[in-house]
């Protein structure tokens, strides 16, 4: 587990409890440390505030090296800034101080919703989008598609249900584990729609939720 945080005192502590709980911790203190040592953490807690880069951009770098599950923490703590992290690429977000024991629940939730159910189809193929849910990765008639690690998960989850419409409550519950608003799920269906290049791909069914749409953006 990676732990960015730019405060000795915070981090001390922090490191202490997670060790007492048997997990090996790494910590760095900066922005440009956290992107280059990513890539070896099973786990990385992202302070926000940083003295050397602003902690959405690590948030963006990290992402573009790595599909590591990330939680943001901080004391950016309106609505917007929480929408701001999740775009990022943050796959929780929690605003300081919070509690130790909330804070390993949700890394909990966060590590299990990162590994696939053995028991799912690990390729769905929907016309010419293609998802691999084992290799994490999307691509769209041949070429590759970059999502943010929410994104996939919420894409994943409407194309493993062909056909049906999964409820906004569902898709919360499962993708954000019940922490997020409507607004975090729309504005993730925005951006999904716009990196797939037509919004046909993703149907929005007024009052209930949302399911893929036809397999050829534009057609019924």
């Amino acid at each position: 587990m990676l732990v960015v945080e730019h405060d000795s005192d915070d981090a001390e502590s922090l490191i202490q409890g997670l060790r007492l709980r048997g997990h090996r911790v790494d910590r760095v203190g900066t922005g440009t440390a956290a992107i280059q040592e990513c890539g070896g953490a099973d786990l990385v807690l992202l302070d926000l505030e940083l003295p050397d880069i602003d902690g959405l951009e690590v948030c963006r770098g990290i992402r573009r090296k790595c599909d590591v599950p990330l939680i943001a923490v901080t004391s950016r703590e309106t609505e917007l800034d929480r929408v701001l992290g999740l775009q990022a690429g943050a796959d929780d977000y929690m605003v300081k101080p919070y509690g130790f024991h909330e804070l390993v629940a949700r890394m909990e939730a966060v590590m299990r919703r990162a590994r696939p159910s053995a028991s799912a189809d690990m390729v769905v193929s929907r016309g010419p989008l293609r998802i691999d849910a084992n290799l994490r990765r999307i691509s769209l008639d041949g070429r590759s598609i970059l999502l943010t690690r929410k994104e996939f998960d919420l894409l994943y989850l409407l194309a493993s249900h062909p056909g049906t419409v999964v409820p906004r409550r569902r898709l919360m519950q499962q993708v954000w584990g019940g922490y997020w608003s409507s607004r975090t799920v729309d504005t993730h269906v925005s951006s999904l729609r716009r990196k797939l290049g037509a919004p046909d791909w993703i149907i929005t069914v007024r009052g209930v939720g949302f399911q893929l749409g036809p397999a050829e953006p534009g057609l019924a």
